[in-house]
Formats: structure tokens, C-alpha cells, sequence
């Protein structure tokens, strides 16, 4: 580049240059500190009103003396040769000591260790926080997020399913109407509208719904024999087989051969589901695989007959599968082997009601059931003899009344159903450890069928009797989920695109295709006759035998020759006993018939 004319290059000096931007960095990172010791100096000149306040100013302003020289060094150092720049004046770290045991003198009284405190941070607000937490370990009811609530409205008919996903950006409800409606709590705004609604079984009424453990697939059960798999956006994945209802032993079907009554999906394993059904097994199913089921859970009652799965679900580890029968027993399996129970409790719920829920416990230790005999009942499977506690009195009439745990496992809750007019559905919190009864929401005038208590959103999700889907929350403690629809305003109808006035328009009336209207009738006709086709005179039908290529009225067959010339020629004699008398003597003359064969 020696040959090269122009301007000389400017070298760059990259030491110096990291020495400039350190010395600016520090530079700012003091002023910061400075400003903060300064707030902390007002407020201890406030506190005291001593005449310590002079002192603190004098010190500021020597920082302050301090900073501009700083600052002039930064502006100094654009020089071209920045490498041999010495720095004039006390270096950051000599000022900051000068500084250092005038503030230790003013700062006698409290001192601190550690980095600085945020500023507007008061000592009180921190021993107040804690007594606050403290004060709700103590009382699990300031846990419950129920000072807010949302209403969703599915339809007229029960929510008899909800599902939320494992991030708990949506939930899907489902009802005896048949439909599945998405709710997406980011996307819709204080109208609260779903976004989508189908019905996925045609004309069946859902009994549960669930996202996977991933949240990209829905497991929907129905009242159909045949679990279905869709996705996020209601699109079919797959479907179970149904099974040969003719075959005695369930094991040789591939699939179920009556009414499903519930399903789940397995916690670990994202591809595995389980079904139960009123043909008597608890199936579990693989997503890629429709064809047939992976294993068979066959639940037998005390004599070794067959009895009714009516709930299932597996353990949070997915280690075990628990079903509750209409006999009234728990039984449960290890997931693997499928023969012979590895936990059976014979009398967990009165005979011939139906469980309705049984669910984990988030330890993993403990299982609840919500028994159709108006219970609700804790096991520890280990002594699964008779329950841990059990509540009384929660009467319940729909086969998939739910009963969960809280995020933090110390509460139990259930819903209870009431009849029309008969007062109001509630939901109950009752405290895990001696099962007391906590706390009481009124919901609604209607039963309460189905609970989720979402532990990321920490918000409590309601599905009622008579179409409602109920979603209860604490702005403080409960994160995103309803927090973000509440407050979004209503979006205005554009003006554009309602019309004023209601037209309707059909094909015909528009104007290209309308026929030319003719001036009078008779010049119609007179076109008419002169149009071969249109003035054509019906042919009457041909009589004898076709010709010109038209078949006669009897066809053209021989056998159609012979029904029109001799069948048809019916004389008819009106007395048959003169037509029989007429051959008598002819017949007595010359005998042919019947005299020679009798004559020897």
C-alpha cells in the first residue's frame, strides 16, 4: 500500500481502545452508585435531621468533580494516537477509596454488606412479605384463586369434558351436545368467543378430553366404542378399531365392542393412551398404531365374572393403571402385566354406583375416588384395606363427576350436583391431611361435573350442567390463562362490512344471466312453429309389428308372435259342465282313456 495516494490510513490501537470503553463502563456503573448513595444519604438526613448532610454533600460534589474528569479523559482519548495517552488525574479506583471512608463514617449505624439495595427498597416491606407466606402455609384457603372468575359458554347442554393444555394456553370443553369447542385464552379478547367447534363423534356425547403430555395431540372419549386422536386444531389423527362384538373373550378383539366410558393419556410415554369400556376391559392404544390394541386389563369381581370398568387412569409415573368398577372396587394393575392385579381394594365404593373419577395424587403416594355413592374417598395403595379419610354427603348424578389435587397436593377438590331448582351446584376444597372441609364456590344453579386446577396457570377450570364452562383465578397469584382475555376490549365491528340493508341475491337475478323478456306471445308461437323440434307432433305408439326401426307394442321376439296370436284367444265357454258333457258320448263310444286300463 506504500505506492497507494490518498490520505494516510488511521491506525487503530485495539488496547487502547478496551481500556477507553472499560474506564467508560465503570464510569457509568459509579454514577449509578453515586446516585444511590445519594437516596440512601437523603433518607438518613430525613431520619436524623442532623447537620450530617454537609458532609454528604461535600462528598458528592467531590465525585462529582471527579466524574467530569473522567469524562474529559473519554473525549481526550479520540486522538489519533491514542496509545500513548496518560491519564490525568486521580484514577477511578483512587477516587473511589477517597470515597470510600467518607461514606464508611456516614454509614455507621446500619451497615451493609453485599451489593447494593434497588432503590425505594424498605427494610419493613421484606419482614411483611415474609409474614404473608408465611401466614398462607399456615391457611391453604389464601391459596384457592377464586377472587376473579370468567364465564364460557359452551351451549344449553352439560359440560361433560375439559382439557387445557400442558402450557395452559388453551382449553377444550366438551358436552352432551356433541360439540368440542377451543377456547385460546391469548387469542380471544373480554367477548370470550371460541374459536373453533366441532363435533369430532358425529352424534355422540363427549365424556372426556385430553392434551397429551406434549400438548399436540387431543384424546377424545365419547360415547361410541371408538377413542379418537385429534390434533391441536381439531383434525383427525386417528381412530381406534372397533372390536368383533361376537367373539366371547375380549382378549381376541382388536378393539372395543360397546360404549366407551373413559380415557387418558399415559404421563411418560406420549404416544400411549387408555380406555375403558362397557365391554368389560381397560384397553391402552398406541397413536401410530389403529389397527389394534397394545394390551388388555380385564377387571373380574369376586367371583371371577366380569364387571364394568367405569373410570381409569394411570399413576403419575406411569407405572401403574387404576380402574374403578361398578361392583364398587378399585383395582390396579402394574402396567406391564396385564393377567393379575397388583393392588385390589374389593369395597371401595357401595356396589353398583359408579366411580366417577380416580386421580394421583402429585407425590405419586395417594389415590383419591369420587364414588357415584356420594363420597369422596383418599387410599394409600399400599394399605388399600380402607381409606385414609373420606367426605360424606357430595351427592353426584353424572358418570365423569371429577375430583383433583392443587398444584401444591395440600387440597383436595370435588364438585357436587343438585337437582333443577334444587338450590346450587357447589365446588368443595377439603384439606388433604385430616380431610376438613376448607372452603365452599358456589358456582352456579346447576350441578358442577367437572374440575382441573391447572398447576403452571394456578387458575381452577369449572364445567357445569347447564352448559357452562366456569375458569376461577387471583390476578395476583394465577399467571396468564384468563388474566389475558379479561383484558383485552371487545374488537368493534368494522362498518364496512355489514351492509345496510340485507340483500338476496341469486344467481338468475343478476343481469347476465336473465333471459331477453319477449315482447307478446304471439310472436312467440309463430317462432315456435317455425322451429322443427318445437312444432314436431308426438308420435302415437305403433300398432301390428315395429317398422322404420321402432319396436311393436308386443317386441319383435317370436315367443311375443306366439302370446299375441294363440294365448290371447281365450273362448270362453260360460258353462264348463256343457263344454265337459259335449265329449261324453264320443268318449262312451270309443272309451281311450280310462275304460282299458280298468277293463282286465
Amino acid at each position: 500500500f506504500s505506492s497507494f495516494s490518498g490520505k494516510k490510513a488511521r491506525t487503530f490501537d485495539l488496547e487502547a481502545m478496551f481500556e477507553q470503553t472499560r474506564r467508560t463502563a465503570v464510569e457509568r456503573s459509579r454514577k449509578v452508585l453515586e446516585a444511590r448513595e445519594r437516596e440512601k444519604e437523603d433518607q438518613a438526613a430525613k431520619a436524623s435531621r442532623s447537620p450530617r448532610a454537609d458532609s454528604s454533600a461535600s462528598v458528592s460534589s467531590a465525585t462529582g468533580a471527579g466524574s467530569t474528569l473522567t469524562q474529559r479523559q473519554a473525549t481526550c482519548s479520540e486522538s489519533e494516537d491514542s496509545s500513548e495517552e496518560e491519564v490525568t488525574g486521580p484514577s477511578v479506583q483512587s477516587q473511589s477509596l477517597a470515597q470510600g471512608p467518607a461514606e464508611d463514617t456516614d454509614d455507621d449505624d446500619d451497615e451493609f454488606i453485599g451489593p447494593p439495595l434497588p432503590p425505594g427498597f424498605k427494610d419493613s416491606d421484606d419482614d411483611n412479605d415474609n409474614d404473608d407466606t408465611e401466614e398462607e402455609d399456615n391457611n391453604p384457603v389464601k391459596k384457592i384463586p377464586d377472587s376473579h372468575e370468567i364465564t364460557l359458554q359452551h351451549g344449553t347442554k352439560t359440560v361433560s369434558a375439559l382439557g387445557l393444555d400442558p402450557s395452559g394456553a388453551r382449553l377444550i370443553t366438551g358436552g352432551y351436545d356433541y360439540d368440542v369447542k377451543f377456547w385460546d385464552f391469548a387469542g380471544m379478547d373480554a367477548s370470550l368467543q371460541a374459536f373453533r367447534s366441532l363435533q369430532p363423534c358425529e352424534c355422540h356425547q363427549i365424556k372426556s378430553l385430553q392434551y397429551s403430555s406434549t400438548g399436540d395431540v387431543i384424546l377424545v372419549v365419547s360415547g361410541n366404542s371408538q377413542a379418537k386422536v385429534l390434533d391441536r386444531d381439531g383434525f383427525p389423527v386417528m381412530e381406534c378399531i372397533k372390536g368383533d362384538q361376537y367373539i366371547v373373550d375380549m382378549t381376541n378383539t382388536k378393539g372395543h365392542t360397546a360404549m366407551l366410558n373413559s380415557g387418558c393419556w399415559h404421563p411418560k410415554i406420549k404416544e400411549e393412551f387408555l380406555t375403558c369400556s362397557n365391554d368389560g376391559t381397560v384397553r391402552t392404544w398406541d397413536v401410530n398404531n389403529e389397527k389394534k390394541h397394545k394390551s388388555v386389563f380385564k377387571p373380574r369381581s369376586v367371583q371371577g365374572k366380569r364387571v364394568i370398568p367405569t373410570t381409569c387412569t394411570y399413576s403419575r409415573d406411569g407405572k401403574l393403571i387404576a380402574a374403578g368398577c361398578q361392583d364398587g372396587s378399585i383395582q390396579i394393575w402394574d402396567r406391564n402385566m396385564s393377567v393379575h392385579t397388583k393392588f385390589h381394594c374389593r369395597q371401595a365404593h357401595a356396589p353398583g354406583t359408579d366411580t366417577s373419577c380416580l386421580t394421583f395424587s402429585y407425590d405419586g403416594t395417594v389415590l383419591a375416588s369420587r364414588g357415584g355413592d356420594d363420597t369422596l374417598k383418599i387410599w394409600d395403595i399400599r394399605q388399600f384395606k380402607k381409606p385414609l379419610n373420606s367426605a360424606e354427603r357430595l351427592p353426584s348424578f353424572f358418570p365423569m363427576t371429577d375430583c383433583c389435587f392443587s398444584p401444591d397436593d395440600k387440597i383436595l377438590v370435588t364438585g357436587t350436583s343438585v337437582k333443577k331448582g334444587g338450590g346450587s351446584g357447589k365446588l368443595f376444597f377439603f384439606y388433604r391431611e385430616t380431610f376438613q372441609k376448607l372452603y365452599e364456590i358456589e358456582v352456579t344453579d346447576a350441578s358442577v361435573v367437572r374440575c382441573l386446577w391447572h398447576p403452571k396457570l394456578n387458575q381452577i377450570m369449572v364445567g357445569t350442567g347447564n352448559g357452562l364452562a366456569k375458569v376461577y383465578y387471583d390476578p395476583v397469584k394465577s399467571q396468564r390463562g384468563a388474566k389475558l382475555c379479561v383484558v383485552k376490549t371487545k374488537r368493534k365491528e368494522r362498518q364496512a362490512e355489514t351492509l345496510t340493508q340485507d340483500y338476496i341475491i341469486t344467481p338468475h337475478a343478476l343481469p347476465m344471466f336473465r333471459e331477453p323478456r319477449q315482447r307478446s306471445t304471439r310472436k312467440q308461437l309463430e317462432k315456435d312453429r317455425l322451429d322443427p323440434m318445437k312444432s314436431h307432433k308426438p308420435e302415437p305408439p305403433v300398432a301390428g309389428p315395429g317398422r322404420g326401426g321402432r319396436v311393436g307394442t308386443h317386441g319383435g321376439t317370436l315367443s311375443s308372435y306366439i302370446v299375441k296370436n294363440i294365448a290371447l284367444d281365450k273362448t270362453d265357454d260360460s258353462n264348463p259342465r256343457e263344454a265337459i258333457l259335449r265329449h261324453a258320448k264320443e268318449a262312451e263310444e270309443n272309451p281311450y282313456w280310462v275304460a282299458p286300463a280298468y277293463a282286465k
